[in-house]
């Protein structure tokens, strides 16, 4: 394609058109087994191009940092990927686009069984307007291989989702739907800069079906599972099912479970075309991982899933080969490194720090790698957390500050807590029963095939508010919140993992009773809960856990979302905070009323954009008098129809602020998992930047302080 044909085809939207038909017909020819290397010109491409973002704005430096990753088949040179830059929008004088070429440098960094795994660095300069890049490999243009860089002065839009893939037993035929065509409609207007993962980005629990060595591991007896050693052979069991798996999902959107498959084909097209940064979970790796009693999680065999698991991760979501000098380079990458090997993936803690353009600092906590049955991350990682965190936010100064800090945890850490399901199942009494299924004489399935437990166990186990991970989380959330308060940055989490949405929320309490809390004495009571209910952009304790999953994965049943509903309360985290889940959910995406109005049990992603850069929203943030909205659906777009209007603010129902520097944060529900368009309906929260810095009276904290 010449110079003047890319500049006369610049401004050429998102096809959204061609990609409902690509739905359509992904759905109704289901293939047998993964789709053919997609054919180039002279390439085989297996998988890819995928766009992983690596930073921006690092030492200061308005530069945009990333990757585009390519698998190919027996390929005899490297291809080259050449790209041109220029404006997203057409300039308001009618005069012509001026575009910058170049090529981004390529390495193979991996191969295996004939394919190439090859790595392209982008490293491109923020400028005064948002750009569009189109990139060209050996000079073929396809419309999605294409992506957006945001300005000098903007912060990025920002997709947020977990979940990608479907449980083994899952029927994906009743799925016609597809979350990823919402994804790419909202692209075209609103154009996403980076995707966060929260983790499951694919799901392995089919490897315990596809390789044989660990399905004769499975029946073993407990004391010999530990010793079975993980020779070449299994590793290569392992080592053939990833790369497959991964270039099936990731390469062509296509998943096989014990009663269907599916072909997901616009989330391959969503990764060509919008950056991600990801983290892992147990599915990235199998059911569970992590999570089971650490004599099982110690075996060579299982260990061993886990660290072939990992290499793939790296090599497919990170575009980094582990045995790579980069992979434990800082300078150059995201990485905030532990200072040891976990003891059963042997590979230091790869968390995440980057900047999402100017004013958002993005967290990733790796909650895998150290993981055990009693402790998520290890303590001295943490430490090496907060240190960078420090050394990252409090160098920013002036126009340059970060004003929100993402932090993406993969299990929800403001949850309802379910510590007696977690009593009786691991009580006595299961004892026998477990025995009886462990044998078979009753269902089989009611105990996992790893270390004998009742099946759902390990999913309690993996959840911040376990008895187990009690201290652990109650610490994590305290030092976050002393973080935020004393550097006047807004801490937010994102979550996934539990196939539902909703919105947990800490924040200052608000006193009922003020003659009762005699640590209030001399303070003006009435004058603290005007600053809670009225002004919570000052409210230094306010952090929204934004729980969005899943994007693929079938939800819940009702009976678990009201389960969960009647065990959700008011938690009293200390003396000044309160923990609770916001009650969003008034209407159903149908706009009939809603009875449970904490949780919602639908497929679900989240996007987080700054009021000043929302389409939705841009033109109402420099009113005189700020729009103050309680949380919320929002049908077709209708910003105006206000539910609450009426309603009177109180302890759970509160107003947020639509600020300059606010989050639009909106949970998008589906609309019908039947319906090939694919529509859904947002249930938004605005996010405020926190107003000053503060230091927090000391508050003792259940399980943390003495």
């Amino acid at each position: 394609m010449s110079s003047s044909d890319i500049a006369s085809d610049w401004f050429s939207p998102i096809p959204i058109e061609d990609y409902y038909k690509i739905n359509q017909k992904s759905r109704e020819n289901v293939p047998k087994q993964s789709p053919e290397p997609e054919i180039l010109g002279d390439l085989a491409i297996s998988c890819g191009p995928m766009l992983r973002l690596i930073s921006t704005w690092r030492n200061d430096q308005p530069i945009y940092q990333a990757s585009i990753l390519l698998v190919l088949k027996d390929v005899s040179s490297i291809p080259s990927i050449k790209y041109s830059t220029g404006p997203s929008e057409k300039h308001s004088d009618g005069s012509d686009v001026k575009l910058s070429h170049g090529e981004f440098p390529s390495t193979k960094f991996y191969e295996k069984d004939g394919y190439s795994f090859v790595r392209y660095a982008i490293e491109l300069e923020m400028v005064g307007y948002e750009q569009k890049v189109k990139y060209f490999i050996d000079n073929h243009y396809k419309p999605n291989f294409q992506f957006f860089i945001p300005s000098v002065s903007q912060s990025m839009n920002v997709v947020s989702y977990s979940c990608n893939g479907f449980s083994l037993g899952t029927d994906a035929d009743e799925y016609k739907s597809s979350l990823w065509l919402d994804v790419l409609k909202k692209h075209k207007d609103q154009h996403y800069h980076v995707m966060l993962g929260g983790g499951d980005q694919i799901y392995c629990d089919a490897i315990k079906l596809h390789s044989e060595k660990l399905k004769e591991w499975t029946q073993l007896s407990s004391h010999k599972k530990k010793s079975l050693q993980c020779d070449d052979e299994v590793v290569a069991q392992f080592e053939n099912f990833y790369l497959y798996h991964y270039m099936g999902w990731f390469g062509k959107g296509y998943w096989k479970g014990t009663n269907s498959s599916v072909l997901e084909s616009l989330f391959p097209l969503a990764s060509s075309q919008i950056a991600q940064v990801n983290i892992f979970d147990d599915h990235d790796i199998i059911d569970g991982f992590g999570s089971y009693h650490d004599t099982t999680m110690a075996s060579p065999v299982f260990s061993g899933v886990g660290n072939v698991a990992y290499k793939y991760y790296m090599l497919f979501q990170h575009h980094t080969n582990p045995e790579e000098k980069i992979h434990e380079d800082e300078s150059t990458t995201s990485w905030i490194l532990g200072s040891k090997k976990g003891p059963f993936i042997k590979q230091r803690n790869h968390s995440v720090y980057t900047r999402l353009g100017k004013e958002i600092g993005l967290l990733g906590l790796d909650c895998r790698t150290e993981r055990k049955l009693k402790q998520i991350v290890d303590p001295s990682t943490y430490k090496i957390v907060f240190d960078r965190l420090k050394k990252e936010i409090v160098k920013t100064t002036g126009e340059n500050d970060v004003k929100h800090l993402l932090v993406m945890l993969g299990v929800p850490i403001f949850y309802p807590r379910l510590v007696w399901l977690e009593w009786l199942l691991t009580s006595t009494a299961m004892a026998p029963v477990k025995k009886l299924a462990q044998k078979g004489v009753i269902g089989k399935g009611l105990v996992n095939e790893f270390d004998g437990d009742v099946e759902v166990l390990d999913d309690l186990n993996d959840h911040w508010c376990s008895k187990h991970h009690k201290a652990e989380r109650n610490k994590l959330i305290k030092d976050l919140m002393e973080f935020g308060a004393s550097n006047g940055v807004r801490i937010t989490i994102l979550s996934g993992d539990v196939h539902l949405g909703c919105f947990g929320r800490m924040k200052s309490k608000y006193h009922h009773h003020p003659n009762a809390h005699y640590f209030l004495e001399g303070k003006d009571v009435e004058a603290l809960n005007e600053d809670v209910l009225e002004s919570p952009e000052y409210d230094p304790r306010l952090i929204v856990n934004v729980i969005s999953s899943a994007i693929v994965n079938a939800p819940p049943p009702d009976a678990m979302a009201g389960l969960l509903n009647k065990r959700s309360s008011i938690h009293h985290f200390n003396k000044d905070t309160d923990e609770d889940m916001i009650p969003i959910f008034i209407k159903d995406v149908d706009g009939s009323n809603r009875d449970n109005k904490q949780f919602l049990n639908k497929r679900n992603w989240s996007d987080l954009i700054l009021a000043s850069q929302s389409v939705l929203y841009k033109s109402k943030v420099n009113a005189s008098e700020p729009l103050r909205k309680f949380p919320q659906p929002v049908f077709d777009d209708d910003i105006e129809n206000d539910f609450l209007k009426n309603k009177k603010v109180d302890a759970r129902n509160c107003k947020y602020p639509l600020l300059e520097d606010s989050l639009v944060t909106t949970i998008h529900f589906e609309k019908s998992k039947k319906d090939l368009n694919s529509p859904s309906v947002g249930y938004e929260v605005f996010i405020p930047k926190l107003k000053g810095k503060f230091t927090l009276d000391h508050a003792p904290i259940k399980h943390v302080d003495a």
